[in-house]
């Protein structure tokens, strides 16, 4: 079988949003890009896992759900003609004789390329998944590690399990449509902008907002995939508490790794990619 060999100026791996501003800053100076990324869609994170999370730190945006950020990079970076090569990872970079690079994906696609951005974050994700019996049984029905359709969650009681910018985030959005929301945390203190959590702080103070901390979840309680409570021991008296809920979202951060990119000798530290 003949492999067809594409031809461009630039090679974006990752097509999140750093990915495709860099296709835009790219066609700026007349470079043409390809992009490659393991997902099925161009977006990474903010359209994989949460496209309807308002996002509060992007210029000139005070807020922006994820989605509408990714529909706009994606409009910008439209008249220069990216090519995407989805659902499918970077396998192997080489440098040629003649100082370009050829590259080679999962799926047997051939590029050469006269320069690589590396825009991959940290790697393909998967969430850190509690500790709780049984747990596998209740996901996808009731337990829900990330939140693609915030309307589904429209009249429930919702408990949200974590101390970071996601677990803030969600309760502060999660609020204004569910029947109840609470938050609770193994720590007294969160690990979120601090502007959110005065919010959440201040939604507790009037009753809009169940704050359960510090507290550690134990055990699930439900039938046939449909959570009914929550069960956890506050900290560090270690006495039982219930809590009713009709879906917990676990936000304990992913699980990340880069793949091949970690074998190609470029000494990439975790907290600086």
């Amino acid at each position: 079988m003949v492999l067809t060999t594409y031809m461009t100026d630039v090679l974006i791996i990752g097509a999140g949003p750093v990915g495709l501003f860099a296709v835009f800053e790219c066609g700026m100076l007349r470079l043409q890009c390809h992009v490659v990324d393991t997902l099925d869609m161009i977006g990474g994170q903010c359209q994989a896992l949460y496209p309807e999370k308002p996002i509060y730190d992007i210029p000139g945006h005070p807020q922006i759900l994820a989605a509408d950020l990714i529909h706009k990079l994606t409009e910008q970076a439209a008249p220069f003609e990216p090519t995407y090569h989805l659902d499918q990872r970077v396998e192997k970079v080489t440098l040629t004789p003649n100082g370009r690079f050829d590259i080679v994906t999962s799926t047997g696609t051939c590029i050469n390329a006269g320069a690589v951005i590396i825009a991959a974050g940290v790697g393909a994700f998967g969430p850190n998944r509690p500790p709780l019996l049984n747990i596998e049984s209740y996901e996808g029905k009731s337990i829900f590690y990330f939140i693609k359709n915030r309307e589904q969650f429209q009249g429930k009681r919702v408990v949200i399990a974590g101390g970071g910018d996601s677990a803030i985030d969600w309760a502060l959005s999660l609020c204004e449509i569910a029947e109840h929301v609470t938050l609770v945390h193994r720590r007294q203190k969160f690990r979120a902008a601090p502007e959110s959590i005065a919010k959440v702080e201040a939604l507790a103070c009037q009753g809009k907002i169940d704050l359960v901390i510090p507290y550690q979840l134990s055990s699930l309680e439900g039938q046939d995939g449909q959570l009914e409570a929550v069960i956890g021991e506050t900290l560090p008296t270690g006495e039982r508490k219930s809590i009713k809920a009709d879906v917990l979202l676990p936000f304990y951060g992913l699980a990340m790794k880069l793949g091949p990119i970690a074998e190609w000798g470029l000494n990439l530290d975790h907290n600086h990619i």
